[in-house]
């Protein structure tokens, strides 16, 4: 299997960032959906997939939950990007010569402050490296961009303004993912586990399947449902606890809530990165 870690977009975007920041001694392979990403570690074209679950502005990634326990691949990491925007053009550009900039559509409300001061126009690209890509080829001078500094590292392109966001928490949570599981204990801040589970059909199966994890005291940092097999009654959950399965308080938990459920599959146990705190 070559030494490539795949992600979902052009070089230069927040998942490449963040291939980058993860794994720098391996090389970042683009692709053009989720599904292509674990095709390609499946079909041995890359050894890890990076795929984005969640983000601190907009919530949790459109389709990932529905993909990840389908994708045959288990979580051996987490990754946390802050995304930082800059804003970027030709060489040679002035920041008063711009007109417009192009960026994807979630990341133009986000510079809005710096655009209105300017008077800088946007406009909705597909995604914000692709736009960086384009501008180099077009060499528009009263065009700019919104994207990452890697972008306009790849691109060619200069940058005006760095940081230009209106807000300073804005970060997107990653998942490293490969084909076999990894329970072995690692990391200096602990574990976390995550798992997909359908509760029984019984009254109050999920206040009852959750109660183990409070009486064991085991933190929960994330609960969510999702719709399965075109069924508005079937519904899987999305849990990611802190601490490893083999601790005797998770233990005693998932045992709890496997008494309550229909399925239950653990995604994956991996280090807890410490930018969670």
């Amino acid at each position: 299997m070559k030494n490539r870690i795949a992600f979902q977009g052009e070089l230069g975007a927040y998942s490449h960032q963040a291939c980058r920041d993860a794994r720098p001694d391996m090389e970042a392979l683009p692709c053009h959906t989720f599904e292509d990403v674990i095709g390609a570690v499946r079909e041995g074209e890359a050894r890890l997939a990076m795929l984005p679950v969640e983000n601190t502005t907009y919530g949790r990634v459109a389709d990932i939950h529905r993909l990840l326990p389908e994708s045959g691949l288990r979580i051996v990491d987490e990754a946390f990007v802050r995304v930082h925007i800059s804003l970027m053009a030709l060489p040679g550009v002035a920041l008063e010569e711009l007109e417009v900039v192009r960026a994807h559509l979630v990341l133009i409300p986000q510079a809005a402050g710096f655009l209105s001061q300017y008077g800088i126009r946007g406009e909705a690209a597909a995604d914000s490296a692709g736009a960086a890509a384009e501008l180099a080829a077009e060499q528009s001078r009263e065009v700019g961009v919104l994207a990452s500094d890697l972008a306009a590292e790849i691109y060619g392109l200069n940058i005006l303004a760095r940081h230009i966001e209106d807000h300073s928490h804005n970060t997107t949570r990653f998942l490293i993912m490969e084909p076999e599981a990894d329970f072995s204990r690692r990391g200096e801040h602990g574990m976390m586990t995550t798992f997909v589970f359908q509760v029984r059909n019984i009254p109050a199966a999920l206040y009852k399947a959750m109660g183990g994890f409070a009486t064991n005291g085991v933190n929960m940092t994330k609960l969510e449902s999702y719709m399965v097999g075109g069924s508005f009654t079937a519904t899987q959950f999305y849990a990611d606890i802190e601490g490893h399965p083999e601790d005797p308080p998770v233990k005693r938990a998932l045992e709890e809530l496997d008494y309550f459920t229909e399925k239950l599959e653990i995604l994956g146990v991996y280090p807890r990165d410490p930018r969670r705190d």
